[in-house]
């Protein structure tokens, strides 16, 4: 009986913090709600991409929040170059079967609800699997001067098959 009227303080205090910190934290400003397909989606650059990839833009990075987000979708056997990020990535595999690298490291398998945390400036790529498409979230963060990514060199056919 006293854990569990400890444990119910525990949640109210905890739930009074969180009040208090959100009444102080509290913009003026109203939600903001961007309808689906009110951006156009566009092809992946192919000096950036191998294959057909497709890039909606969800979100752009502002002054509230230094991160952008995309949705990114690899056909079969499609993926990026070698790329760093200055802040960071953090992909959600929303759908199909993907592959990522970390430079030197083995290629990995990534499925449908997988996260991946890319470090900042850690050379990597990732796309789809050999015969299955991929989608995945991107969250990608932002320098003041508006920078997210470093592109480098494409991945070659022996890179993307783990030789």
């Amino acid at each position: 009986m006293k854990k569990t009227l400890l444990n119910a303080a525990l949640c109210a205090a905890a739930m009074q913090a969180g009040a208090a910190g959100a009444a102080e934290e509290k913009s003026n400003a109203p939600q903001e709600i961007t309808r689906a397909g009110a951006q156009p989606s566009v092809a992946g650059p192919a000096q950036y991409f191998t294959g057909r990839v497709r890039v909606e833009p969800v979100w752009p990075a502002n002054g509230d929040i230094n991160a952008s987000g995309g949705m990114v979708t690899f056909e079969p056997g499609a993926r990026s170059a070698w790329h760093t990020h200055p802040r960071g990535q953090r992909l959600l595999v929303t759908s199909g079967v993907g592959r990522t690298q970390e430079w030197g490291g083995p290629v990995q398998e990534i499925r449908a609800g997988d996260v991946l945390w890319c470090p900042p400036g850690v050379k990597h790529w990732h796309g789809a699997a050999p015969h299955t498409a991929m989608t995945h979230l991107a969250v990608t963060g932002t320098t003041p001067d508006g920078k997210n990514v470093q592109w480098m060199e494409k991945v070659s056919d022996a890179q993307y098959q783990g030789q």
